[in-house]
């Protein structure tokens, strides 16, 4: 294959790649979006092994066929509340894909140059490895968090930020001998002991980050693996490979960026941690929740929703783990049909992952042109006659504009307690993933409905 061929499919693999993240920007287009992306990929395996692969053919497409398999399996097999855990594992393969690649490419190149050409290489390798180690284990503490293995809680070591400086330190440290070392075996030590450091940077750092922040997290993480993917590019001198790392990467960091802006949080204080905790040392401590519960049931909500002209729908990770979206979306189709103006109301960081209820949503085929982001219906809220919160908590958590001492004061949230009438669909009164009570629970105009989301749900289209 010549390299004018070559260099016209990886163009076309990144335009196709481009066209993809274009099309993910609304539900509508992301099927299109996804094809666009599985083309790109085809384009791009296809081209690249049959113009650099010339042995071990068997090797590569068993691997390949064990690769396929596995990942036709779990596409099969994953429930869409899985969704979360599933992309932060797959993060953890793109990191440790860079770890390997870098220490195939410095055993099979990196002495064979010399000069200022072995220096760039190897500061390439260094810095692909060291991304790649911090992505892999950092993705598999943000899997364990998000499955459940291991609590949502944020790990707090004594002085837990001067053990990030001096890891970060330690990896420079290692960098600047590892790139001067004259003997090729001290430089391969050099390299496992960076890999060490970063893989317990990596593990430190997202323990330490407390369970309301892990949809930034799975943005970062996602920002991370494209930047391994980009610096493996340069370690093998592969332009597609460079251009697809860095518009993920990219992608992935002004995702975060948005996001730590609905929450009213820089991504510094995402970074240090302790947001999101039920234990454990707090800056601040939210006031008692005091009030009284008055509780609904199915019938007086199905009287409510019947005399509303206006309904909001508030999806949160409780619907997405009683699986209630299609509920949701059965009762939305039957008040629609009643002529009530129904619309849903999506928090940036509602759920696991960013999208997360945009996703569920679209899966239920509720239509996208009643789907509003928090600062399209915030606004809204005082004209609406019912809102319902499905398995929101701390979205909906009015502390964080009225006690300035709660440890979410000052993020942004939906503003539902200004409803004529709320109306809750929890188990329980349990705290939400930041461990913050929640006072719009014993609001005058908050009526709960407690019990598994799904069933309430399914009664509800019964009333109706």
């Amino acid at each position: 294959m010549t390299s004018s061929l070559i260099t016209v499919s990886y163009l076309a693999a990144a335009i196709l790649f481009i066209l993809a993240l274009g099309g993910l920007k609304d539900n509508q287009s992301a099927r299109r979006g996804n094809l666009y992306g599985i083309l790109g990929m085809v384009i791009a395996v296809i081209v690249t092994i049959s113009a650099f692969v010339t042995q071990n053919y068997t090797i590569l497409i068993t691997v390949m066929l064990i690769g396929g398999v596995a990942g036709f399996v779990l596409s099969r097999r994953v429930k869409m509340t899985q969704m979360p855990e599933l992309v932060a594992i797959l993060h953890s393969l793109v990191g440790l894909a860079a770890v390997l690649i870098g220490f195939a490419n410095f055993l099979d190149s990196s002495f064979n140059l010399t000069g200022v050409e072995k220096t760039i290489h190897e500061i390439e390798i260094f810095i692909g490895i060291c991304i790649g180690a911090l992505t892999f284990t950092g993705s598999v503490i943000a899997y364990g968090k998000l499955s459940g293995m291991i609590g949502g809680n944020p790990l707090t070591l004594p002085a837990k930020h001067w053990l990030n400086l001096s890891m970060f330190i330690a990896v420079i440290v290692v960098g600047v001998q590892f790139v001067g070392a004259q003997n090729h075996s001290d430089a391969f030590i050099l390299l496992l002991v960076m890999t060490l450091i970063a893989m317990v940077f990596g593990m430190h750092m997202v323990a330490a980050i407390g369970g309301a922040d892990m949809p930034v997290v799975i943005s970062m993480l996602n920002s991370y693996s494209g930047w391994a993917a980009a610096a493996t590019g340069f370690m093998l001198s592969n332009d597609l490979l460079i251009v697809t790392g860095a518009l993920v990467g990219s992608s992935g960091a002004i995702l975060s960026y948005i996001m730590c802006r609905a929450m009213n949080r820089s991504f510094i204080s995402v970074i240090a941690g302790g947001f999101g905790t039920t234990s454990g040392s707090k800056s601040k401590v939210s006031a008692e929740v005091q009030g009284d519960v008055m509780e609904i049931d199915v019938a007086e909500t199905g009287q409510l929703l019947n005399k509303a002209k206006q309904v909001v729908f508030i999806p949160g990770y409780g619907m997405a783990m009683a699986q209630a979206q299609h509920a949701v979306s059965e009762i939305s189709k039957i008040l629609l049909a009643k002529g009530v103006n129904v619309r849903f109301a999506i928090h940036p960081v509602a759920g696991r992952m960013p999208g997360h209820m945009n996703v569920l949503l679209a899966e239920a085929k509720v239509p996208y042109d009643i789907v509003f982001e928090m600062d399209e219906i915030n606004n809204d809220f005082p004209d609406v006659d019912v809102s319902v919160v499905i398995g929101a908590n701390d979205t909906v958590n009015p502390s964080a504009q009225e006690d300035e001492d709660s440890p979410i004061a000052g993020m942004p949230v939906l503003e539902v307690w200004k409803s004529k009438t709320t109306i809750v669909l929890k188990r329980g009164m349990a705290a939400g993933y930041a461990g913050v009570d929640n006072p719009l629970f014993v609001k005058d105009n908050t009526k709960m409905l407690f019990g598994d989301a799904k069933a309430s749900l399914d009664l509800i289209i019964k009333a109706l």
